[in-house]
């Protein structure tokens, strides 16, 4: 978890004048100017060349602890089969494998989640804000605060976050501002302490015997994992009263 500078704007999900609202009050700032003029058209070109329409309406990302990368997926129209667009490093890390569970503990949150909110004056160039602590994450620290404040960003500094260096955030910002613009409503965030395929995960289940808990977890996050490599769809995702997370297709 980071100190920012708070200029938060939450996106307008309505498509019509509301979205271009939106759009154009990112626009106002420096560094969301800087962003579309660096990096639109390669944006742009990155998109033509997946075959995927910009802007898109559905956008997907997936982040990888171990891994140390950030993907972005998306699909020309909503519940159209999505298709990898780009990858971009992860600079710097802190934590764990394992999740979030208590404010101060350093830890990259792992579970499901959506960006909530464009901050275009953040400390670290461009931030965005990952919906933690969801219903989940409130339940499973019990009595314990939770903490807050997590964010894709710039910048190669981090505490809980996830930055990718000040040029790979202004084309991911632009990409899921254009595809928030044209009706994108939420932008799903998977954050993953691995990747979850068979391998990984029996590398995960060794690693850490030991705590047959944190691997419990991550059996119930694999289920997610596994749907969406089985279709790339987004899964409809609910929490029961355990904190677990229920998959529907």
């Amino acid at each position: 978890m980071m100190n920012y500078k708070t200029i938060v704007i939450l996106p307008l999900l309505a498509v019509s004048v509301f979205a271009v609202t939106f759009k154009q009050q990112q626009l106002r700032y420096a560094h969301v100017q800087a962003a579309y003029r660096e990096k639109e058209t390669a944006v742009k070109l990155l998109f033509a060349q997946h075959n995927v329409v910009f802007p898109p309406q559905q956008a997907l990302v997936r982040v990888f602890k171990r891994e140390k990368i950030v993907e972005l997926w998306a699909a020309t129209k909503a519940g159209d089969e999505m298709t990898f667009i780009a990858s971009y490093p992860i600079c710097a890390s802190s934590g764990e494998l394992g999740p979030k569970r208590q404010r101060g503990d350093s830890q990259v949150p792992e579970g499901f989640y959506h960006i909530d909110h464009f901050n275009p004056e953040s400390s670290f160039y461009l931030s965005l804000g990952v919906s933690y602590p969801n219903a989940a994450d409130k339940i499973r620290a019990g009595s314990h605060d939770p903490g807050g404040s997590i964010y894709i960003h710039g910048n190669c500094v981090t505490i809980g976050c996830m930055p990718i260096t000040d040029d790979k955030i202004k084309e991911l910002y632009v990409a899921l501002l254009e595809t928030s613009a044209n009706g994108g409503r939420e932008i799903p965030v998977q954050i993953y302490p691995a990747k979850l395929d068979s391998a990984g995960f029996a590398e995960l289940r060794q690693q850490y015997k030991d705590q047959p808990e944190l691997v419990a977890f991550w059996v119930n996050l694999k289920q997610g994992f596994d749907l969406f490599e089985r279709n790339h769809m987004p899964a409809k995702v609910s929490i029961n009263k355990k904190g677990a997370y229920v998959f529907a297709r």
